[in-house]
């Protein structure tokens, strides 16, 4: 479904894509602009309760995740650089949405549990990714789990979104609980995986 999504959206930003070529500006600038969006977005906006325009700044910046990639495919500026750099940025833009819900429940929407439970999918979601480019980068074949950054992020960002046009802020709380579980039952999933294709290695050398 997110490679659905994905190929869609991919068409309609290649006009801009194709402009900012023209211009001369750099895949790499693209993702940084993109991640500083984010991150504004998420730490300026939702701590001050302002949710729905925090998740329309953000999903704005958001679609810089494909136009970076799309950026460097078309001039062919693909780079271990590039992939190192956007994979970093994407962990940061993460990161500052679930920070950004942590201070919503600390400031705005006092709520001890909410607030933890917005930590818990901070870790848990760096930790997933973590542990996919870890077991990858030994070997392993990891590209398994419910709950992929694709499926996180738009999942929190369409819910919070609801929560504020709706005034139901119970949405908002079934999807940190939903996240949470879902992120570490990947990353269980995936500890799983790598464990089995360790010990398959290690039965096949004996």
């Amino acid at each position: 479904m997110m490679e659905r999504f994905r190929a869609f959206w991919t068409k309609v930003i290649s006009p801009i894509a194709h402009l900012l070529i023209r211009l001369g500006v750099s895949p790499d600038v693209v993702t940084l602009v993109g991640t500083l969006g984010v991150c504004a977005g998420a730490l300026v906006f939702f701590p001050q309760g302002r949710l729905l325009t925090g998740v329309l700044v953000i999903t704005a910046f958001v679609f810089s995740d494909l136009l970076d990639g799309y950026m460097a495919r078309t001039t062919g500026r693909v780079s271990k650089f590039g992939a190192f750099w956007d994979s970093t940025l994407d962990r940061l833009g993460d990161g500052a949405i679930f920070i950004g819900l942590a201070l919503y429940f600390a400031w705005e929407e006092p709520s001890r549990l909410y607030l933890v439970l917005s930590l818990v999918c901070l870790l848990m979601g760096a930790v997933t990714s973590y542990a996919r480019s870890r077991g990858e980068s030994l070997g392993f074949e990891v590209k398994v789990g419910i709950a992929e950054r694709a499926d996180r992020l738009v999942a929190i960002l369409v819910m919070t979104g609801f929560s504020a046009i709706f005034d139901l802020p119970v949405l908002l709380y079934i999807a940190l609980w939903a996240l949470a579980i879902a992120s570490t039952v990947t990353v269980a999933q995936r500890v799983w995986v790598v464990r089995k294709q360790a010990l398959s290695d290690a039965g096949t050398t004996i």
